[in-house]
């Protein structure tokens, strides 16, 4: 899909005033997908559906199909060249979810609603810390959404059981031990299920005359709907799914898997490039870095071999917390030093802070080193940066730094909060989730930090670039499972021999990447667009490159497509140059004027 140009955000467009007509078909969509999605509305900060879990009923799907495609079809009757520069990259950023989202009801996707480490189970579990609890009505509401889980359970297994009878299934080799994310919340003791917490400590605005009956009727919510719920989906993974589920590992081996897999490349990427393509780039981009990893190791001293360096790094436990309690405080401290550098890289920085907490026990054994929390549109919680605490030998040191910049400053955490408040778009915009321009800034973020004075330790610096290798592995590897038919182990083979990552770790994401084909992607097409840009700006500007305000133009319009991005850029260089031009020469040395 091709997008318009845009303007740099410290431009006003006065190409052509807001489009009424267009903002109305916003609001109504955003309004249809509140009602249709209430998880999505609690966290986009809107609590009318608080109440409620999704339907997903098939004729809900048909449903919400249908009104995709009507409102895909309103959408292309607008008039683009009526519209001023924001109204237009609003629009076609519009379509291109909805083209995406009846693409998603015409392969059938939603018969797969969870992948190797997370899912619809996982985001159920997480609404205890989404939900607000500021009142007696705000529990009842809880309440009630713990109630439905059953038939919102059902309903999903109803789904997946499509899904396996049309062989559009999770590969079997990455269902070993995914019901443990269900099985942990099969408890005898609703006090000890994560869905009481709530129930532990009533905020002032419930009174004491309510909390007893509120706390009650958690239990019996928790006990006789949750933990009966859980023990269902768990024995259906364990004596049905895993059963049924397909041996192949590649998305091409589903129903028209190739057309389907091509898609993804092209969604997750925003670019249109071919699956050939992406591994070819990510073939050139392994070998780069590769050599640089190689003169990195010699700095360390060391004299053996690349795979012997590896396998070093991964044994010796000078590179890892003896505790988790080590491991958190590290990552509190590099969070803080990251704080520190942000003045100095940014115009604009959020209000929202963040905090850094252990990943939840119930996903740690199948989760990654590390992942960002967004926060609630309505600032009632700051964003979390999550660092995985299970199998301390598994989770080295010397990649924390890069990790830490990714998920928390000036990665993921500052884009998500920036993004949030932001005004003058449709709400839409705020939450659009574009993995390109996302996962790309936080790649870059990792480079960034060379900038903001980390990996002075070589070591670290080594973590740095093996974080940046694992990336282009993505490239490689991904392809590679769904459009080149590699076998699992073929994957983990190649993550094992070029990066440092532990094979813990090379395992868990290769079944990520089994299980969510093109999504891993992102990361390094993102990361590559963002600093060809910068490259592209400092040639043009010179001297006059302003790095906080390259920053600022990347980051202000929220997540964006690629293309989208790079005219953006384009039109802030433009901008920037002008102003150059049009400024007085600086003076020279002890003259005056």
């Amino acid at each position: 899909m091709a997008f318009l140009a845009v303007t740099a955000p410290s431009v006003p467009a006065a190409d052509a005033p807001p489009s009424a007509a267009l903002q109305a078909l916003f609001r109504e969509q955003w309004d249809f997908r509140l009602a249709e999605d209430p998880l999505f509305a609690t966290n986009a900060g809107d609590h009318r559906y608080g109440d409620r879990l999704p339907s997903m009923a098939p004729a809900d799907f048909a449903r919400r199909e249908a009104f995709a495609r009507s409102m895909l079809r309103r959408l292309e009757a607008v008039d683009a060249a009526t519209l001023s520069t924001p109204d237009r990259v609003s629009r076609e950023m519009l379509i291109r979810e909805l083209t995406h989202e009846i693409s998603g009801y015409e392969f059938g996707t939603y018969r797969i609603p969870l992948n190797a480490d997370s899912g619809f189970q996982t985001d159920f579990a997480d609404i205890p810390n989404r939900n607000p609890f500021r009142n007696a009505a705000d529990y009842e509401a809880y309440i009630a959404r713990l109630n439905a889980f059953p038939r919102f359970a059902s309903q999903e297994m109803a789904l997946m059981r499509q899904g396996l009878a049309a062989g559009f299934s999770l590969s079997r080799s990455v269902l070993e031990g995914l019901d443990g994310t269900m099985q942990a919340h099969v408890v005898t003791d609703p006090e000890k299920s994560v869905f009481y917490v709530p129930f532990r400590a009533f905020p002032v605005g419930v009174p004491a005359g309510e909390r007893v009956r509120l706390e009650a009727a958690g239990r019996r919510a928790i006990s006789e709907s949750v933990v009966p719920a859980y023990r269902a989906l768990a024995e259906f993974m364990r004596d049905e799914y895993v059963k049924k589920a397909r041996t192949s590992v590649g998305a091409s081996d589903l129903p028209r898997g190739r057309d389907y897999y091509a898609h993804l490349v092209r969604y997750y990427t925003t670019l249109d490039v071919t699956p050939e393509q992406v591994h070819a780039i990510g073939l050139a981009e392994v070998a780069r870095i590769h050599a640089e990893m190689e003169a990195v190791m010699r700095k360390t001293g060391f004299q053996g071999s690349f795979a012997e360096f590896l396998a070093f790094l991964r044994t010796d436990p000078r590179f890892y917390a003896p505790t988790a309690e080590e491991l958190l405080k590290t990552a509190c401290a590099i969070s803080k030093k990251a704080d520190g550098s942000l003045p100095a890289l940014f115009g604009r920085l959020p209000r929202l802070p963040y905090t850094v907490e252990p990943v939840p026990a119930h996903l740690a054994p199948k989760y990654t080193g590390g992942r960002y929390v967004e926060p609630p549109a309505d600032g009632t919680r700051p964003g979390i940066y999550w660092v995985n605490t299970y199998a301390l030998d598994k989770r080295p040191l010397y990649t924390l730094e890069a990790l830490t910049l990714h998920e928390a400053v000036p990665g993921h955490h500052l884009q998500v909060a920036l993004s949030q408040e932001l005004t003058g778009l449709p709400p839409f915009r705020r939450f659009s989730d574009v993995g390109a321009f996302g996962e790309g800034w936080a790649l870059y973020s990792e480079w960034l930090g060379r900038e903001a004075g980390f990996y002075q330790d070589p070591y670290s610096e080594f973590g740095r670039l093996t974080y940046e290798m694992w990336r282009a592995c993505r490239l490689v590897v991904d392809t590679g499972l769904h459009a080149m038919g590699w076998t699992r182990q073929q994957a983990i083979d190649y993550l094992v021999a070029n990066t440092a990552l532990s094979v813990h770790e090379c395992t868990t994401e290769t079944d990520r990447y089994i299980s969510w084909p093109g999504q891993a992607l992102c990361y390094k097409m993102g990361e590559l667009k963002i600093r060809e840009l910068r490259k592209r700006a400092e040639a043009a500007l010179g001297a006059r490159f302003d790095v906080r305000g390259f920053h600022d133009a990347v980051l202000g319009n929220g997540m964006v497509p690629l293309p989208v991005l790079e005219a953006q850029v384009d039109a802030w260089i433009q901008t920037s140059a002008s102003a150059s031009a049009a400024a007085p020469a600086p003076a020279a040395p002890g003259s005056r004027r």
